[in-house]
């Protein structure tokens, strides 16, 4: 796995790529010191993973997440153990303290390793059409969707929540893997929280930043991040 990581200390860096050197499954292919450094390396080399700091000056690392469209895999590497539960809210794999433990660190990259492989084979096989049906399961209930009956699919943590009719279950899926699997000609990917099925789009208005607001049948209004707000303009234009 491609992998950044993000720490204003030299020396955190470096001892954190000590202990990573051993470990076949993780390619390091860079450094960066704040925020606005990690953006950019992060936008350029589009890594599969980052170790990300969270302390560090000026802007911190959620701060770095809530900036992203597409937020590679994280693993949160702190000496403060107050940010835990914050951490899994933005989809953290792991989050470890400093001083990182060889074997913790080992155990996180095999739990990514696992899911990894888990998530990617089967959506690089095949991917699923407005028309498929899939099954879906939340607890004791179950649902067999057809996907264009789904208005959008939101982003809880590790979650997915679908909406679709008067239901919105969650799923043990993240929204990465949704978008690889789902036709890019129907579901657009609004923002890192949301993916929006365009057939449902009922009025698009200017919005913040330089975003767009969607408004879908059924009263959901869903915000595209200016980034991705250049495509959704690109794709619905004549």
């Amino acid at each position: 796995m491609k992998s950044i990581i993000i720490d204003d200390e030299r020396l955190a860096r470096s001892e954190l790529k000590r202990l990573l050197a051993p470990i076949k499954e993780i390619d390091v292919i860079a450094e960066a010191v704040n925020v606005d450094d990690a953006i950019e390396k992060i936008t350029q080399l589009k890594p599969d993973l980052i170790f990300l700091d969270i302390q560090m000056p000026g802007k911190n690392g959620f701060d770095l997440l809530a900036q992203l469209d597409n937020v590679p895999k994280v693993i949160f590497t702190t000496a403060y153990d107050e940010y835990a539960l914050k951490a899994f809210e933005v989809n953290a794999l792991d989050y470890l303290l400093k001083p990182i433990e060889p074997k913790r660190l080992e155990e996180a990259i095999r739990r990514i390793s696992v899911k990894e492989l888990e998530e990617s084979i089967p959506a690089k096989n095949f991917s699923l059409k407005a028309d498929d049906r899939v099954f879906v399961k939340d607890g004791d209930r179950c649902w067999f969707v057809k996907l264009e009956d789904v208005r959008f699919f939101e982003s809880e943590g590790n979650y997915v929540r679908i909406y679709f009719n008067e239901n919105k279950p969650l799923i043990l899926r993240t929204l990465n893997y949704l978008e690889e699997r789902l036709d890019q000609k129907t579901f657009f990917r609004a923002s890192r929280k949301h993916i929006i099925n365009l057939k449902w789009v009922d009025s698009v208005e200017s919005w913040l930043n330089g975003g767009l607001l969607v408004k879908l049948r059924g009263g959901q209004k869903v915000e595209v991040s200016r980034r991705q707000s250049v495509k959704f303009k690109e794709m619905l234009s004549i």
